[in-house]
């Protein structure tokens, strides 16, 4: 390899992670400006939502997921997830003893790894009473065998992380099983296909870079996909990018797009929010107004990782961003999950890894 070609890969690897950045910090300040209504105080720290916390585990058990794989061989993924989210129940307070009794015995303390010894993550941040009452129940629930009928908006906000797998790891199955991790704890088949619908929008943000292609490929890809809508919802998608197209930023078109909390509502309005606000600059702008819809946390933080994955964290107002609690956590997050799968500092079963501590930091299961 020229060491013009070692440049380009170097840009090439570098522009991915810059949105994979922008996807967790665009949908963490997304949320954050949506339940704030878009109108954050002046100073001090801006706290994180229940989505975000929930999308950080979703990320560090994506990374657990991809380590289990490369040392055992075999991983189901969402059966990772859901043990990623059984231990934000545990610091929580959420059916810690049957959480224990669960999950410990491992020779190890649990919960385990080093996102669970993050303060902020075990504060109440809002309330999630779908994902609570699954988590209730220790086994998740299933397409087949749901534990709840939810349709809310998290099953979908918690997954979207999970996009950036079927981008930096091309043979990762996760990339198509957003519907089996929504149904970990919402059962409604709404719910759980317009999260696949967002979660395939995202992975041509992340790799592509145009919002409007991006947006229409990606619902192509879900429409001709196995499990897909049917002509009925695909259809409430195309016209949610219609209106952005005929009446760009307009108040009552979101309102009538996104009036209430699922995962539908989430999803329409996001993506007719990030097509009425396409530009790299409008990116605040663009949350700040989702913000102001009747479903403003769900939208808000739809726009933010949809605009983020699209132009990259250096399009993120860095006047917010920097102070957002959970900034850290999620950037570091965002940096293992693309070290995870570009230089595996755990290594596999048959090689070394370089990283002594990255065991501790993501145990495979």
């Amino acid at each position: 390899m020229t060491d013009r070609d070692e440049h380009r890969k170097q840009a090439l690897e570098g522009r991915a992670r810059s949105r994979l950045r922008g996807l967790l910090l665009g949908l963490a300040l997304g949320e954050t400006l949506g339940t704030a209504g878009g109108e954050l105080p002046g100073h001090g720290p801006l706290r994180a939502g229940v989505c975000t916390q929930l999308a950080c585990f979703t990320v560090e058990g994506s990374i657990r997921a991809l380590v289990r794989g490369k040392h055992k061989g075999i991983c189901h993924a969402p059966s990772v997830l859901w043990h990623a989210y059984c231990r934000w129940a545990a610091i929580q307070g959420i059916e810690r003893n049957r959480m224990e009794r669960r999950w410990g015995g491992h020779g190890s303390a649990w919960p385990d790894g080093w996102l669970a010894q993050v303060p902020v993550l075990a504060e109440r941040r809002g309330s999630a009473p779908a994902t609570v009452a699954a988590l209730s129940r220790i086994e998740h629930g299933t397409q087949g065998r749901p534990t709840t009928s939810s349709s809310g908006w998290h099953a979908l906000g918690r997954t979207l992380p999970t996009a950036a797998l079927g981008v930096l790891n091309s043979g990762s199955s996760m990339s198509t099983d957003a519907r089996e991790v929504a149904a970990l704890t919402h059962g409604s088949a709404e719910a759980q296909s317009a999260t696949a619908y967002a979660v395939a929008v995202l992975r041509h943000c992340l790799g592509e870079g145009r919002i409007g292609d991006s947006l229409q490929t990606g619902m192509s890809d879900v429409r001709s996909g196995e499990g897909a809508a049917d002509g009925g919802e695909y259809s409430r998608l195309n016209a949610a990018l219609q209106a952005a197209a005929d009446q760009p930023a307009d108040p009552t078109r979101l309102a009538v797009l996104a009036p209430d909390l699922t995962a539908t509502s989430a999803l329409l309005g996001g993506l007719y929010v990030a097509t009425s606000f396409p530009d790299r600059t409008q990116v605040a702008t663009a949350m700040r107004f989702a913000a102001l819809s009747p479903a403003g946390s769900s939208v808000a933080c739809v726009t933010g990782a949809l605009l983020g994955a699209t132009h990259g964290v250096e399009a993120l107002p860095v006047d917010l961003m920097s102070r957002h609690e959970l900034a850290w956590v999620l950037d570091t997050l965002a940096r293992d999950l693309d070290a995870e799968v570009t230089h595996s500092p755990g290594g596999s079963e048959y090689v070394e890894g370089w990283d002594p501590q990255w065991s501790n930091r993501y145990p495979g299961w």
